[in-house]
Order: structure tokens, then sequence, then C-alpha cells
């Protein structure tokens, strides 16, 4: 499948224009995630921070902190949500008790093509979705990082829908891919990603549900020996703090911040795709499985999804399809 690799490079041409902020007091903001040291996305983590510290002037400063040291996605939200100088990795997913619309973003099969999915975050309407979150105190600092293409990593092969049922997979604990792993037939294990592999070391889960870079960087491989690539979700995640903090920053830090971070999602699109190549080499020498199903049988049994939320505003879906076909 192809990724979005294009912009990228001529993004890196162009340098992002420095704002002069030495006025204000020096800045700090901590950045929590999930991933471990050495994954893409804490490469592309420190991208940012370091493209961020040159174009402030060392006058805004990202500090990292990976493996969940910050505490769990849920945690982290709060605390910014309360006024605290942190930011950390999201998806729509998680902003759907915000505004339901968004979760649709994360629907199975929606697209296999992340170039038209980012589109959709540019568009008016998410500019409109964005806007309406600030007011319920999340603010988006990165709405176009590239997280990758969700596979499945199991215990047991899985060709087919039907080799699913009765396994317990591993998922966030976000609505949507709760009721995506529903449909294709296993039951949906929610648990925070620092908990998988004692979860897998144990059975409390059979498999888990994440793109091949997460995967391999989690070490995951080591306790189930079948990847299958279904490809069910393109995944476009997202930077979020809180705007009882970010009101408080001055436009010009604003502004650096939101353009260094576009920088970096654009950066992510290039580590993804050159990161899930080498990663799958990688895991088939650790003793795994590939496995290439027809994801036919996956995409017709998880269209039921959005038939479930008859919170979304009436014609959505069709409106979102239309959005992504031009």
């Amino acid at each position: 499948m192809k990724l979005v690799i294009a912009g990228f490079v001529t993004a890196c041409l162009i340098a992002v224009n420095a704002i002069p902020v030495a006025s204000a007091a020096p800045l700090s903001i901590k950045v929590a995630y999930e991933n471990n040291p050495g994954e893409p996305l804490d490469k592309v983590m420190h991208y940012w921070a370091d493209l961020l510290k040159e174009q402030s002037k060392d006058q805004i400063t990202l500090e990292l902190y990976p493996s969940s040291r910050l505490g769990s996605k849920k945690d982290v939200t709060e605390q910014a949500m309360m006024g605290m100088n942190v930011i950390s990795l999201s998806d729509v997913g998680f902003l759907t008790d915000f505004d339901p619309d968004l979760g649709i973003l994360f629907g199975p099969y929606l697209t296999d093509d992340p170039e038209q999915l980012f589109k959709i975050y540019q568009s008016d309407w998410f500019k409109e979705k964005d806007q309406a979150l600030r007011k319920k105190g999340i603010h988006i600092v990165m709405s176009n990082y590239l997280y990758g293409v969700r596979q499945i990593l199991a215990k047991k092969p899985i060709r087919t829908p039907a080799d699913m049922e009765g396994l317990k997979i591993r998922v966030p604990n976000n609505p949507m891919q709760v009721s995506a792993i529903q449909a294709m037939g296993a039951t949906p294990t929610p648990m925070p990603l620092g908990e998988v592999y004692p979860a897998l070391t144990q059975g409390v889960i059979d498999g888990v549900e994440n793109p091949v870079s997460v995967l391999y960087g989690q070490k995951l491989f080591e306790q189930a020996k079948y990847l299958s690539m279904v490809n069910y979700l393109t995944n476009v995640s997202l930077f979020i703090g809180g705007e009882a903090f970010f009101s408080t920053l001055s436009e010009e830090q604003l502004k650096l911040i939101h353009d260094t971070a576009y920088q970096a999602g654009l950066y992510s699109q290039k580590v993804t795709s050159d990161a899930d190549q080498q990663m799958v080499e990688k895991m088939k020498q650790q003793g795994v499985e590939v496995i290439y199903p027809d994801t036919a049988p996956f995409k017709k049994a998880s269209a039921a999804v959005y038939t479930q939320y008859p919170q979304w505003t009436p014609g959505l879906y069709v409106q979102i399809q239309k959005e992504l076909a031009e």
C-alpha cells in the first residue's frame, strides 16, 4: 500500500520561519507516549524536539517521556485538561466522548490511502471540530502523525474472520477499535500498551493489534508468532494538550509549536513507511510467520461498525466518503 511521503522532501527544504520568542520566558512542555525509546515514534519526537529547540533559539523545549512514564493516555489527558504543561499521543478514537463524529475517522477499512485520509484532517470539517474541541478543553497540537497501518499479532494464525472467534485481542480503550475487533469475531480486551507483554506471557490475551513497528518495538513477537496483515485501520494520530495551558501562550509561541509539529508529522510519514518494511523482515528472522490474508471478508465483517453509532450526525459516513473520493 502506498504510504504518504509526498511533500516531505520539499517541506524539509523549506525551513520553518524562526519566530522571535526571546521576549517570553523560556517554555518547557512534557511529551508523553506509550512507545519505547528507539521506536519510530520516539525517533520522530526527538526530531520535533530538536527542530523546536533550534527554531525557538532554545526558548521552547520538549521533555520526552516514553514508555508511559507519566501514566496512561487517560491519565495524561486528564493532567493536560487540568492545565499542566503536558501533551500526549492520542487518536480521534479517544476523543469521541467530546465529539462522537470524530470516531468515524478511526473506522475499519475507511480508506487504504493515507494521503486521502490526511486531506480530511486538513479539511474545513475537521478545522471546525478542532475549534469545538478547544472550547471543551482539548488543544490539538499535531494532526498529521502517521502511526501506521494496524495489523494483528496472535498466538494462532488468522487467515479469515472465523479464525478470530474465541480469541482475546488487546485493543486500546476506545469504542471504535473495540467495535471493529468485535465485529471481526474476536473478544476485544482494552488495556494500556505497557501491560500487553505480560498479558501475552500470562495468557490473559491471545493477541494484539497495532502497526508492525510498534509490535516489533514492544518485542511482542517473543510471545506471539503469527502476524496477520489484515490492514484494518490506517492510523493517523494526534498529539493533544489542554486548552487551559495553551491559551496562556503567545501567538508567536503557538505558531512555532504548531509549525514544527506539522514538520514532525511529515517526517513521521517517511519514517513509518521505511520502518514497517524493515520490521516485517526482522520479525520473520525471529521466527514469526507473516500471513497475507484476503482482507475482503474482514472488511465485510467490520462494515457493521458504521451502523452502530446513531449519535453520529446523519449522513456523516456518506459525507466522509465523498471527501475521501475528491
